[in-house]
């Protein structure tokens, strides 16, 4: 006996198999987990204003050369040179994410400096000296950009505690600093 599949026949079978599954409850066939609680768990506080401290020292060489490190690297693994002096380090090898603040913004000496955020280059010339923004400014944009622009796509720092305020502070004076006040 040779029988002939149809492509009716298939059609029809496949609309039966597919109303069969919609129909069944699949809800108990696995673990469903309350989305509320993930949806919490990952959620960042409302934006919140930072007011730089007081100790923190913007002319100070290793506070600067601590904010290079942090701007110009991704994370302590992958990570080039060894971390200044001062850098807190990763406990039981964890791996702590930098600010990588190279992949969008430019600077002096940067290799690879991004174009999706502003140009930093002789931020202190510009800025600073022209007294259009200052230091406060910087840290806090670096500590919760999201005060005056609610829809950035900049890191968060000190919000999420990727940062501490030392290390905002250290990003502050390595931006605010002329490149050249740097090398003395």
């Amino acid at each position: 006996m040779n029988r002939t599949i149809r492509p009716f026949s298939l059609v029809s079978m496949a609309l039966m198999l597919a109303t069969a599954l919609y129909a069944s409850d699949l809800t108990k066939a696995y673990d469903m987990p309350d989305a509320s609680k993930i949806v919490e768990e990952d959620s960042i506080d409302d934006a919140r204003k930072f007011t730089m401290p007081k100790d923190c020292k913007l002319d100070s060489l290793e506070a600067i050369e601590r904010g290079k490190y942090l701007f110009h690297n991704l994370n302590s693994k992958s990570a080039k040179e060894k971390a200044p002096k001062g850098l807190a380090k990763p406990k039981n090898g964890e791996v702590k994410p930098y600010g990588n603040c190279v992949a969008c913004h430019n600077i002096e000496n940067a290799v690879g400096g991004g174009t999706i955020g502003p140009d930093l280059t002789n931020y202190k010339k510009v800025f600073i000296d022209s007294k259009t923004r200052d230091a406060e400014f910087v840290y806090q944009k670096i500590a919760d950009p999201r005060v005056d622009n609610p829809k950035t796509s900049m890191t968060i720092n000190l919000t999420t505690k990727l940062f501490n305020e030392q290390e905002v502070c250290d990003v502050t004076a390595y931006i605010v600093q002329s490149k050249s006040e740097k090398k003395k």
